[in-house]
């Protein structure tokens, strides 16, 4: 067994579970309540304190703060709450990744996730598999973003939203509805198209691709509301992918979707 080579500047609690040939850097600080699991590298002044559980492989830079207690005015510090991180994510300088809020929560972090330099996630943020967050992208409380999402950087997002798989966010954008599965968005709650590259590249096979689309028009382009593009939708053949778009739709928050931009790129949808 790799023993864990910790620095000895380092503050690690005797509590902390460090696992085998993880590596910690100079005036970095542990709590009690710290599991880093094996192989994982703990740069310099990196904090992680309360209930945080780290899995295998993973990369934590420079500065980040992981644990911290929630920016929210209702939280009280005798509750008990997490942060749950999966395996091999490369979290990078500055970061800050914040504890649940309501008592027994966790903020949870899926498996290979890209977090850039100053990536903030809020309170209860649901994060899936393979996502990228570039630098200095801003998610409150109890954001969900599922598998496969870019978030471009210095991107805002509000509160309760959810952003759909393999979305593409321009940077410098920000939003407050939620964002359908496979769609470019830019600006403020705006959406300009199908993300197709990113449909190719993910391996959607050509009849897949051309269903979202469809779907896409449906709800986008039809000229009918929602609910009017929904049971339009229900009569006709989709295969999974293009009802999973479908399903979002149907299940959005209060605050709805975000729309269409007008004059938006047909080529986006080709």
């Amino acid at each position: 067994m790799i023993r864990a080579k910790i620095h000895p500047t380092a503050l690690i609690d005797p509590g902390a579970r460090i696992g085998a040939g993880v590596e910690i850097g100079p005036f970095s600080v542990a709590g009690p309540q710290a599991v880093i699991g094996e192989k994982t590298i703990v740069q310099s002044h990196v904090v992680i304190e309360g209930e945080v559980g780290i899995g295998t492989g993973n990369f934590i830079g420079h500065g980040a703060i992981i644990g911290a207690p929630p920016q929210d005015v209702s939280f009280s510090p005798e509750r008990k709450t997490k942060v749950e991180i999966g395996n091999d994510n490369v979290i990078r300088e500055y970061c800050t990744i914040h504890r649940g809020s309501p008592e027994g929560s966790a903020t949870k972090i899926g498996d290979r996730n890209f977090l850039m330099a100053g990536a903030h996630i809020g309170h209860n943020c649901l994060i899936g598999n393979n996502v990228v967050i570039a630098n200095n992208c801003l998610l409150a409380g109890h954001v969900r973003v599922d598998d496969g999402a870019f978030l471009g950087g210095g991107s805002t997002f509000h509160q309760h939203m959810h952003v759909g798989r393999l979305v593409m966010v321009q940077g410098s954008s920000a939003f407050g509805k939620d964002l359908p599965p496979f769609v470019i968005a830019a600006e403020r709650n705006f959406v300009f198209g199908v993300n197709v590259i990113g449909l190719k590249r993910a391996g959607f096979s050509a009849t897949d691709r051309d269903e979202i689309k469809a779907a896409f028009k449906t709800i986008y382009l039809s000229g009918l509301n929602i609910s009017q593009a929904l049971e339009k939708a229900g009569t006709m053949k989709f295969g999974a992918p293009a009802r999973e778009f479908l399903d979002f739709v149907t299940n959005a928050r209060k605050r709805g979707i975000c729309p269409l931009k007008r004059g938006a790129n047909e080529e986006l949808l080709i």
